[in-house]
């Protein structure tokens, strides 16, 4: 049949001696096409390659079975470098430019030394001001030249007063606590969270405009730290 001549050349190539048998059709299609040799040196060569198959296939199945780990599950879960990567999150997210943003009150903070804003606009509502005091009037969509002038974001505002995510005065483990819950981090499931790493309004606080220091990590590191504290459990550090 067509196919003795693939056979043969597929056990050649793993150095297999084989024989045929010929009988008719029907008889080397219930065989399988191919008769094995029962000589105890050949039975054993057939065996090895099967199972050099078997662990093949086991490897490629316990591969394809981590590719598909989603993130914060068990398999990917560790509590140490979780809370190690949260601690360089904090430092970024205690710096003046992301808790001027998260006060701890309904007034803004500003400057380096985090004072309460000197024009003392209030949160409102949906976190952008009040009345004709709106966030907009100083802040506008970029940064406006100069030495310690107005920042500026398309999106700048504080979060809202039904979800005020205050970082002032927490610790680290209450604000990890608070980042991984979704009725306290703005509704935000783990895929979202993840994201806002990205976010437009939090990539400004490397922008910052003239005369105001930069956190204390590059966003990349940053970055990086987030997205390892929550893939490895989101674990929040040990209250002191």
């Amino acid at each position: 049949m067509k196919h003795y001549s693939e056979i043969r050349e597929i056990l050649k190539t793993y150095h297999l001696p084989f024989s045929f048998r010929r009988r008719n059709e029907d008889e080397v299609i219930k065989n399988k096409f191919l008769e094995i040799p029962t000589k105890p040196f050949r039975l054993l060569h057939f065996k090895k390659i099967l199972a050099v198959a078997l662990v093949l296939t086991v490897i490629a199945g316990i591969h394809s079975s981590f590719k598909n780990i989603p993130p914060n599950s068990p398999a990917q879960q560790d509590s140490v470098e979780s809370v190690k990567a949260f601690m360089q999150v904090y430092s970024v997210l205690m710096s003046p430019r992301c808790m001027n943003c998260h006060p701890a009150g309904d007034v803004p903070l500003q400057g380096d030394n985090s004072l309460p804003h000197t024009m003392a606009p209030q949160r409102g509502t949906d976190g952008k001001g009040v009345y004709a005091m709106k966030c907009s009037n100083c802040h506008q969509a970029a940064n406006t030249p100069g030495l310690h002038t107005p920042p500026g974001n398309p999106k700048w505002q504080l979060p809202p007063a039904d979800m005020k995510m205050v970082f002032q005065g927490r610790s680290p483990h209450q604000l990890a606590k608070q980042l991984m819950d979704p009725n306290t981090n703005g509704h935000k499931n783990i895929e979202k969270l993840m994201a806002h790493a990205d976010d437009g309004l939090l990539l400004a606080g490397w922008n910052p405009g003239e005369g105001r220091t930069l956190p204390p990590l590059s966003h990349e590191d940053f970055k990086k730290a987030w997205v390892t504290w929550i893939t490895k459990g989101g674990y929040a550090p040990t209250e002191k």
